[in-house]
């Protein structure tokens, strides 16, 4: 692959603005503008699908399928399971001034760690470019803000927030380590949670009509 090909400096600006959205998804008390955050993240990733479809053309596909099943079915599925509900999250396991301070230092970890130690994470020539160290260190600290999402909030909507920025962190490292190969899009498509979000989110809808939350804690008082 010819990287003088790409769209290097697009790419970047891209990535980087993928960590602004990913904290104000986990950070934003309100629901729907964490919804809100995740659909501006959605159409970030598929910037990013079709700036590297000029080196791999079967990308075009992943990126209109991705238009589909991020930027539109998946929103339009959470924003359906806050509907006619107060959209406030759940207070949280951590407190905002904790949160924010954890979140600050994840994202400085996990992309100083990445970018600088690729080489052994990613030992390919290519991983060694700026674009890609960039994505992949990106893509880790989406990762971990995804993880952190889903370990410590009790709002489960927000919990499945967290799971859709843990899938947008594993395809961004996918199409950073792997963007010439045909398969990559296959696979991109082939992992798509959209379906896992619909199934989850029509056991939260159970779950509110029984307990009357969203409440991940009240799971503990389900019985078999």
């Amino acid at each position: 692959m010819n990287p003088e090909a790409l769209h290097t400096g697009l790419i970047e600006t891209l990535s980087l603005t993928l960590v602004i959205t990913s904290v104000a998804a986990v950070e934003m008390r309100r629901l729907k503008f964490s919804i809100v955050a995740y659909l501006c993240q959605a159409l970030l990733i598929v910037g990013l699908l079709l700036s590297f479809a000029s080196v791999n053309k079967a990308l075009y596909w992943w990126a209109a399928t991705a238009l589909i099943t991020k930027a539109v079915l998946t929103p339009w599925f959470l924003f359906r399971a806050i509907r006619g509900v107060d959209d406030r999250e759940l207070k949280p396991v951590i407190g905002f001034g904790p949160s924010a301070v954890i979140v600050a230092l994840l994202m400085m970890s996990f992309f100083r760690l990445t970018h600088g130690k690729v080489a052994l994470l990613a030992p390919t020539g290519m991983a060694q470019l700026e674009v890609f160290r960039t994505n992949l260190a990106v893509a880790s600290t989406v990762f971990a803000l995804g993880l952190y999402a889903v370990l410590t909030r009790r709002d489960a909507i927000k919990a499945v927030i967290g799971l859709c920025l843990l899938e947008n962190g594993v395809h961004l490292s996918l199409v950073s380590l792997a963007p010439s190969l045909p398969e990559t899009a296959l696979f991109g498509v082939a992992t798509e949670v959209v379906v896992t979000v619909f199934l989850l989110l029509y056991v939260i809808g159970g779950v509110r009509q029984v307990f009357g939350s969203t409440d991940t804690f009240l799971l503990r008082e389900l019985r078999w």
